[in-house]
């Protein structure tokens, strides 16, 4: 055991980032030369991932890609699936995870955390471990997920291999600087032969990516909805030439820009000259420019209000900061976003390259595809929902969903990439029945998936729950779902419009009310869909499967919620929620 290298307390460290540095250095020092053969059996690790959209589990495979090109032998495991009895005999655990809703872990390590979290769970002395937290700080509750694995595997006696590092929607540069940092404390048990081949960066493969999207032709735009102020678009978009393929349950990524009369109000009131500034990828560009295509100024949040509240005299940013109170913040935080800062509460920033270092990234948005290849080759098509609103005297709206709907023009050409999501993917046996949930936009997905079961002539069968506030004007598709419903290949559609009586209706109703065919369905061995919003509809649609299981099945609370999580893992239980 090499004694670790003493860092000077006045180093600009915190304590736990010197004593890290300090034993990293040691190990590194105490390695062979480079060169020197490999020693010994490859190192052991594990990567545990916890993935909603699929992006944790993108970076867990990326990550054991590259733990093979060195002397290491990388287990993969999803947490839906992972076998718990392993987890005290775990080396290295690298863990990769998301958050969604209000700081809830995704649906696939739900089971896993709610057993970490409990008494059952053993002790974990032998184990080293990091955790990579993907989640946005828009949400107050950034990263929880990550934060409660991080913190119940130290209170279980694991050791951090190295400190947990929280990602904020932008992925690359962090997941790169952990990876390298753990695999280089990894690599100190073999060589520093190993370390100089692991951390390498990987060259990115080629072709349309987030980095590089694809500039798609818009096909058709136009609203699904009759007169009224919902407003849902229906955009086609071209991959021609591209190279990008899809399968349904995917998403597309789609990259916006800012609105220029709100980036112009903006410039207009800072308190200097515009001048350029840099990109987030280095390129020298106009502050216009810079606002308008590559730096979020839809929303505000805790961080940016910390770093503003230090240039500003605003005494109430003051007071809202050194309060740091959760609900203070979401309060002031909702219907506001960067001009609201400017205007009210007016910042010193020295030239526009100080100005754009306190902000975030602009963010493509990801849409669930709502086509079938099969049905529309070289074509992606989309189900938006328009959002505008007025708060504190302005006019608002989606950031995405606003330029989707009146910021093109016949030469804009959208920026777009393929996200892949397989935890969202109809079975492989066409034979298997499906039951698919997804009132409003969450129509999308499952048009996609009828297309699909038409296409390859699926013979199981498909039922649909949809619903909307009133059936004359917000019954997205519905000609074209009445005419699946006419070919055979919508067994079942049940709907709910919650408007159009006294009585709100909404799709869980519509289940308790068929919560007999609906557990004679899942007995059949149905796979189970929702789609749409996760911090209501979700929810409860959930609830009432727990209903469905306890009433119609017999199962007492705990046998349901037994039977329900056996089919999140026998992926017969899929959600893409948002």
């Amino acid at each position: 055991m090499v004694s670790p290298i003493h860092i000077p307390e006045n180093a600009p460290f915190t304590p736990e980032q010197r004593q890290w540095l300090g034993e990293f250095l040691s190990r590194i020092l105490a390695q062979p030369a480079p060169g020197a053969a490999l020693a010994g059996p490859p190192v052991m690790i594990t990567v545990l991932f916890g993935s909603q959209t699929g992006t944790a589990e993108g970076l867990a495979k990326k990550l054991v890609k590259t733990l093979k090109k060195s002397h290491f032998e990388p287990n993969l495991q999803d947490m839906s699936t992972y076998d718990r009895t392993r987890l005290p005999t775990e080396k290295n655990l690298l863990i990769i995870t998301s958050t969604y809703g209000d700081g809830e872990p995704p649906d696939s390590a739900l089971d896993f955390h709610t057993w970490l979290m409990s008494d059952a769970a053993p002790g974990l002395a032998d184990v080293h471990f990091s955790v990579l937290s993907l989640g946005d700080s828009s949400y107050p509750d950034f990263s929880q997920c990550g934060i409660d694995f991080d913190n119940r595997l130290a209170e279980l006696g694991a050791t951090r291999l190295y400190p947990r590092v929280d990602v904020d929607v932008d992925v690359d540069v962090p997941y790169a600087e952990w990876s390298k940092a753990v695999i280089a404390l990894l690599s100190s048990e073999t060589s520093a032969a190993a370390s100089t081949v692991a951390v390498t960066d990987e060259i990115e493969e080629g072709g349309f990516s987030k980095k590089h999207p694809f500039p798609s032709a818009v096909l058709a735009n136009y609203n699904l909805n009759g007169p009224g102020p919902k407003q849902t678009n229906h955009v086609e978009l071209s991959l021609e030439g591209s190279g990008l393929v899809y399968e349904v349950g995917d998403a597309l990524g789609v990259l916006p820009e800012n609105p220029a009369s709100v980036v112009d109000e903006i410039i207009a009131a800072l308190p200097f000259k515009a001048g350029d500034v840099p990109t987030p990828t280095g390129e020298e560009v106009s502050l216009r420019e810079a606002l308008i295509c590559h730096y979020d100024i839809g929303t505000i949040n805790k961080s940016l209000i910390g770093k503003w509240q230090k240039r500003s005299g605003s005494p109430f940013l003051r007071s809202l900061v050194e309060a740091d109170d959760k609900k203070a913040y979401e309060d002031f935080c909702w219907g506001r976003d960067l001009i609201d800062l400017v205007l009210d509460h007016p910042a010193d920033f020295s030239d526009g390259e100080d100005f754009v270092s306190v902000l975030k990234n602009l963010q493509p948005r990801l849409y669930s595809i709502a086509s079938s290849p099969a049905a529309h080759p070289g074509e992606v098509h989309l189900c938006v929902g328009i959002v505008r609103y007025d708060s504190y005297g302005r006019k608002r709206g989606g950031i995405c969903s606003t330029y989707l709907a009146e910021r093109l023009s016949d030469e804009t050409k959208p920026g777009v990439y393929v996200h892949r999501n397989n935890a969202f993917r109809l079975p492989a046996d066409g034979n298997v029945p499906v039951i698919m949930v997804g009132p409003g936009t969450g129509i999308a997905p499952f048009r996609a998936f009828l297309e699909e079961r038409k296409a390859t002539g699926a013979k199981g069968k498909n039922w649909l729950f949809f619903g909307n506030p009133h059936q004359a004007t917000d019954f997205l598709y519905g000609p074209e779902l009445e005419d699946f419903q006419k070919e055979g290949v919508l067994s079942r559609m049940d709907l709910a419009w919650s408007r159009d009586q006294k009585q709100k209706i909404y799709v869980q109703d519509l289940m308790l009310k068929e919560g007999v065919e609906m557990w004679k369905w899942l007995q059949d061995g149905a796979a189970f869909y929702v789609c749409g919003d996760a911090s209501r509809m979700a929810k409860d649609v959930d609830a009432a499967l727990h209903t469905i299981a306890r009433e119609h099945g017999k199962l007492s609370a705990e046998e349901a919620a037994a039977y329900i999580a056996q089919l999140k893992k026998d992926k017969r239980y899929l959600r893409d929620v948002y």
